[in-house]
């Protein structure tokens, strides 16, 4: 079977193309804007017209798409998300190759998740933000191109090689900077989000596995567990062997609160700063007490997956648990000390 990978390079990419080259059945080519890819193209600005003509010389069975921007502007995100997939559809469209296509899309297509629930595919997408809006943009045009496609929505993936600009990914270069200081305690913001962090390493899998299914539609590949990120910072901080105290520097009003205990009230053992005391004026509370916290990746307090098709559909399970996961972002972050 010859797969055709779209962003061989990227954070997940290069995941899939290790899984898919362990296939001996598989035979890759990888197209990119990189001078490392097999084939240079940029999505954003190639024609479908060239890609067709690429795609009728290779005639792959499976087209995976991998590639896409988590960060810029809602011009950008729109050119490398959702007209990237748009030239990606309408050159499949014209090919006689007949291929399947496996589109990589993401959780924030879904936006905020009430607090306990488990998303499923039939929800409402609801994104929070840009980065949300282009992926959505690109799952409806996928949907609705008429070829054998499947969208696997990843949750929040973590592993080896975890981007230093996402949640996890700077706990571990926090925690670094503290130990290589000497600090004896460390200050956070946002530990109480809970997301449904799956491994890169098994979004790899289920990769592989959608491109050999029969699957269509939408597919969540999550672990169907959301896990706090302070729980998630604890983890962290043992594996690294950190001894040092954890402290939250803000708690969202009616954030994650609101899933265990009273809404706006700091755990035990924490505090809020600037929380107003109990004996304030109506006058005093409405000037410090905390705002609204600015969850990049527009999904609220939490996020959780329901990942029954992805068992029924594909025979997938995440088999990868989180600490796991920490412990290998960890080892690339001590690699710096």
């Amino acid at each position: 079977m010859r797969v055709l990978l779209i962003g061989a390079n990227g954070y997940l990419g290069r995941y899939v193309a290790d899984r898919l080259l362990a296939d001996p059945a598989v035979q890759l080519t990888a197209l990119g804007r990189g001078d490392d890819a097999d084939v240079r193209f940029d999505l954003a600005t190639g024609s479908p017209g060239a890609l067709t003509r690429f795609l009728d010389a290779v005639h792959p069975g499976v087209v995976i798409n991998c590639a896409g921007a988590t960060r810029g502007g809602a011009r950008e995100l729109t050119r490398h998300n959702t007209v990237a997939v748009a030239t990606i559809c309408e050159s499949l469209r014209r090919s006689g190759c007949g291929a399947r296509l496996v589109q990589l899309g993401c959780a924030a297509e879904y936006g905020p998740s009430q607090p306990g629930s488990s998303t499923a595919e039939d929800a409402v997408p609801r994104p929070g933000g840009p980065y949300g809006v282009s992926k959505l943009a690109a799952t409806e045009l996928v949907l609705g191109s008429g070829l054998d496609a499947v969208v696997l929505r990843i949750f929040s993936p973590v592993g080896p090689g975890t981007p230093a600009g996402s949640p996890l990914g700077r706990l571990a270069e926090a925690m670094r900077r503290a130990m290589q200081s000497g600090d004896g305690e460390l200050k956070l913001s946002g530990l109480g989000v809970q997301r449904d962090f799956v491994d890169v390493r098994d979004v790899a899998r289920a990769v592989h596995a959608a491109s050999l299914s029969a699957a269509q539609g939408v597919v969540n590949i999550g672990t169907g567990r959301a896990v706090r990120l302070r729980d998630a910072a604890a983890v962290l901080a043992r594996v690294a062997g950190y001894g040092g105290a954890l402290h939250e520097l803000d708690v969202p009003h009616g954030g994650p609160q609101q899933a265990h205990g009273h809404p706006g009230r700091p755990p035990a053992g924490l505090t809020s700063i600037g929380s107003p005391r109990s004996e304030a004026t109506a006058e005093q509370l409405a000037a410090t007490a905390p705002q609204p916290y600015p969850y990049p990746d527009g999904c609220g307090a939490w996020q959780q997956a329901d990942v029954r098709t992805a068992r029924d559909r594909l025979g997938w399970r995440p088999r990868i648990n989180l600490e796991e996961s920490l412990a290998d972002i960890w080892m690339e972050a001590a690699c710096r000390i």
